[in-house]
């Protein structure tokens, strides 16, 4: 069953929020992974467990935990008998990511053009008129949560729900990079347009269209690197 397609974005403080009773494991990698794709902790950042347990409400063994499952993903870098901090940038993460969210999503969505009815097409939609709304407030927080809702709901589309959280994952990296790119002048326009080619071309039934529509879409943010990568020479690894 596709999860309903959420309107408004959470606010960037609710971040670092544990639900009531939520379990501390799963609850803490996301809300660290969260923080670093947001950069609101900055590559190069030096993490103080102590710190982090305190602004979370944790104990440091839990936080212990989280930020092992962090350095596996290449999101944080442990340096013997110095720290823990966050990875920089990493251009080999993200060719990787680059390379596992094509390669699943473009699958994907083909299955989701010839799979796709009214009722998936009107939640699509509802979506898209979301971001729009959100694209006008310049409201990123928002725009962001409800991208991530619309290309989960084009993968779960495909009947295989085991492909998002593979896909969420791997894509961390280049959620770092669009962060960064999405305060870019026009930049959420020009995504809201590239998102309404691709449910186009699945309400047509169209498994070519929405092939080549969303693996352009998905290179968007390759292209910014250079731009990203001047204007914050400091977030990316040494060349």
């Amino acid at each position: 069953m596709v999860e309903p397609i959420p309107i408004r974005g959470r606010e960037a403080s609710d971040a670092g929020r544990r639900p009531g009773r939520a379990p501390a494991g799963p609850y803490l990698y996301a809300a660290l992974r969260d923080l670093i794709v947001r950069a609101e902790l900055t590559p190069g950042e030096r993490l103080s467990e102590a710190e982090l347990g305190e602004r979370l409400g944790v104990s440091r063994t839990p936080i212990r935990e989280a930020l092992g499952r962090l350095r596996d993903d290449r999101l944080v870098e442990v340096r013997p008998q110095i720290g823990t901090f966050v990875a920089r940038i990493s251009p080999a993460a993200v060719a990787d990511a680059q390379f596992i969210r094509e390669a699943l999503e473009c699958t994907a969505v083909r299955v989701a053009a010839e799979l796709a009815d009214e009722e998936s097409m009107a939640q699509l939609e509802e979506n898209l008129r979301a971001q729009e709304r959100s694209s006008d407030r310049a409201d990123i927080d928002s725009w962001q949560l409800l991208d991530d809702t619309f290309h989960r709901h084009l993968c779960d589309l495909s009947g295989h729900p085991a492909v998002w959280p593979v896909n969420e994952r791997a894509k961390s990296h280049l959620i770092r990079l669009r962060r960064l790119s999405l305060s870019m002048p026009d930049y959420l326009p020009t995504m809201v347009e590239a998102h309404r080619a691709i449910a186009a071309a699945v309400e047509q039934h169209d498994p070519d269209g929405a092939e080549e529509s969303l693996r352009e879409h998905l290179r968007d943010v390759l292209r910014e690197v250079p731009r990203i990568r001047e204007q914050h020479p400091d977030y990316f690894e040494e060349p």
